[in-house]
């Protein structure tokens, strides 16, 4: 799967059937054929041609809600997996590795496969997504002492979930190959057994583009500090869930509020690079100087919003105004916040940009079970009629912070 081909060859999707509900609104139509849309579009990774391809998709859906769009371009040295791989005992196994770590040759290394913490050429870690710079492996990575290391991830369901590459720009550390949870069991016994492994992880680095896709709804004072209302919409696989619901909400917040005249000027983005450390996010900012700290806040629609396999919600604000608004808005809809990020806190997804340079923001972050992994695939993913319930939350906080 995850040879330069075999790689390339998932952008390329077996169709999934998305059903429309016989009690569907207009709302939960357009929604549903947004999400469809978007996964059957492939592997949406950074600065690929399905990622150009998507945001050239999204431009055309944000044109039909009203508004006019732009693709703002930002560099990028993009990784293209040529073999990604460790052999042992004549076995195959293919994997992904770290994009913000070591990489090897053609010929790979070669070890003894060990726990992380025992003296092997070649340590076995767990992973859990998005947590690579921390424990065990973080340490092994710090120290540098391995030839290179394994990581099994652990996600809510088996599969193989990379971890974003926090460090894209300052990468350290061993080559780290991440496997499936389902290969587990095998090479645990085979680091038991310390037995000789290969592990590949070659790569070309390919200077691309990648796009954010912009609109801006102009207010009745445009002096005034403008609202930003912001949305990832990169990842690691189809992301149906992890990043379907959050562009469904853009798009039908952007038509709510194309039909009111507000008194601030309220800016869109949807912004590439999320999983190579917020590289769209950044590029936003980079191109208007002094945009955090101007603006009379964020919104951001994180990950898993409306995510039907073991869902919850996680909100993130920069002080207790927004929270409470954020608060009473998802009360109106029928929604339920599972967990609130204490006051101060470091937040996750595209806000972490905000918090960074000082700027207020309020965002929602889902739980998922399917979270990085590749078969966030399909209507079973998803809670259409949940992320509609969203779309109501986020206008309403959206119509306060514009006036």
């Amino acid at each position: 799967m995850l040879t330069r081909r075999e790689w390339l060859a998932t952008t390329v999707l077996p169709a999934v059937a998305w059903l429309k509900a016989p009690a569907d609104s207009g709302r939960e139509t357009r929604i549903r054929r947004v999400i469809a849309t978007y996964e059957k579009q492939g592997v949406h990774r950074t600065a690929t041609e399905v990622d150009r391809a998507s945001a050239e998709w999204l431009a055309r859906e944000v044109r039909d809600a009203g508004l006019t769009p732009a693709l703002e371009a930002f560099a990028i040295q993009r990784i293209d997996l040529i073999e990604a791989s460790l052999v042992a005992d004549g076995r195959r196994i293919a994997g992904v590795p770290l994009f913000d770590g070591g990489f090897t040759g053609a010929g790979g290394v070669r070890g003894r496969l060990a726990p992380i913490d025992d003296a092997g050429e070649i340590a076995l870690a767990e992973t859990a997504v998005n947590a690579a710079a921390a424990g065990a492996l973080g340490r092994a990575r710090r120290a540098n002492r391995h030839r290179a290391i394994v990581g099994v991830t652990r996600g809510g369901r088996p599969g193989l979930c990379p971890s974003n590459a926090e460090f894209f720009l300052n990468p350290f550390g061993p080559p780290v190959l991440q496997v499936s949870s389902e290969e587990g069991a095998y090479l645990e016994n085979a680091a038991r057994r310390g037995i000789e492994v290969q592990i590949t992880a070659e790569v070309k680095r390919t200077t691309a583009q990648a796009f954010n896709v912009t609109a801006s709804l102009a207010g009745t004072n445009r002096a005034q500090p403008p609202l930003i209302v912001m949305t990832p919409r990169s990842g690691w696989w189809a992301c149906a869930s992890e990043r379907g619901g959050g562009i469904a909400c853009w798009l039908e917040v952007m038509r709510e509020l194309r039909g009111m005249r507000p008194a601030r000027d309220i800016l869109f983005v949807a912004s590439s690079g999320h999983e190579l450390g917020h590289l769209g996010i950044n590029a936003f900012i980079d191109r208007r100087p002094g945009i955090v700290r101007r603006s009379v806040g964020w919104m951001h629609f994180g990950a898993n919003i409306g995510a039907a396999q073991d869902p919850g919600n996680n909100a993130q604000a920069s002080d207790e105004a927004f929270e409470s608004q954020l608060t009473a808005a998802m009360g109106a809809a029928g929604l339920d916040i599972d967990r609130r990020s204490p006051r101060g806190t470091v937040p996750g997804g595209e806000a972490e940009a905000v918090h960074r340079g000082g700027g207020r923001y309020v965002s929602i972050i889902g739980r998922n079970a399917l979270f990085h992994n590749p078969q966030d695939r399909g209507p079973d993913a998803v809670n259409v009629s949940v992320v509609a319930r969203f779309v109501e939350a986020f206008t309403i906080v959206a119509k306060g912070l514009s006036a």
